[in-house]
């Protein structure tokens, strides 16, 4: 069974907000030497497709879009266990939207050849707009599974768990498909062995272009975009200290609690 994992590598979320930063003019995250790493949801999504390759007989190709860099990720994906790596890399993919990443990770899947499916994080740590999973199974004409947290082969097909209020449901389709996973319990990401590290370190990515994949720069440009970014900013953050007057334990509460319903905030 071959599960291809669409990755993506962003910036640490967890880096401390004065050093995040914002290029207003390109409306993009600005990089610089920040730490760069796989989006949460497509890590957890590479530990289902390798949980499933520990089961049965199977393989797990990971892929991404992006600069020279994301090799890092796609190593990272090895020592974790992923059985192959394709860097997906051209200056032209830089403006690509969401519905254009779509389109490149179609004609990477059609170059990869036979899959039995394909997991997408729920959405990107970054921009968090979970699009580029439904538009690719659209484009693939792939039955579509958002916000399952793990599979199982059963007779033939592939059964998901999808998480939701008070439980959980099963769904089952055919392969091949495609999958958006969210998190849960049973799918935390494993961290990669000092092992899996060196020999990934020594493994080389290889890279595939436009020319590569036969695309046609004029259909996956910034001119093409479905989606525009209006405006992307950091929040104004205003921050004051207040004392609560009071005498007593019981009296400081209530003029908390009135406090915070003047606020909006119970």
């Amino acid at each position: 069974m071959h599960i291809v994992v669409c990755l993506k590598q962003i910036i640490d979320p967890e880096i401390p907000p004065h050093v995040f930063q914002i290029d207003p003019i390109k409306k993009k995250q600005v990089r610089g030497r920040q730490v760069l790493l796989i989006s949460d949801f497509d890590a957890i999504a590479l530990e289902v497709a390798l949980q499933l390759k520990e089961k049965v007989d199977g393989k797990v190709t990971a892929i991404t879009i992006g600069a020279a860099e994301a090799v890092e990720a796609l190593h990272t994906a090895l020592a974790m266990g992923a059985d192959e790596t394709v860097l997906i890399s051209d200056p032209i993919f830089e403006e690509t939207d969401s519905f254009g990443k779509a389109h490149i990770l179609a004609a990477a899947l059609h170059k990869l050849g036979e899959f039995d499916g394909v997991l997408c994080g729920r959405q990107a740590g970054d921009v968090e707009l979970g699009l580029v999973g439904p538009f690719l199974a659209e484009m693939m004409n792939l039955p579509c599974v958002t916000l399952a947290s793990n599979m199982e082969p059963e007779d033939g097909k592939m059964r998901f768990r999808r998480p939701i209020e008070g439980g959980y449901e099963i769904l089952e389709t055919t392969t091949p498909f495609l999958a958006t996973i969210t998190n849960d319990e049973s799918n935390v990401a494993r961290y990669a062995s000092v092992r899996g590290i060196r020999k990934a370190m020594r493994t080389e990515i290889p890279v595939w272009s436009a020319a590569d994949l036969a695309l046609n720069p004029a259909e996956i440009g910034s001119e093409t975009a479905l989606i525009e970014m209006a405006k992307l900013f950091i929040p104004e953050r205003e921050m004051r200290c207040e004392f609560i007057a009071g005498e007593s334990g019981p009296e400081k509460a209530k003029q908390l609690a009135q406090r915070l319903q003047a606020l909006k905030l119970l």
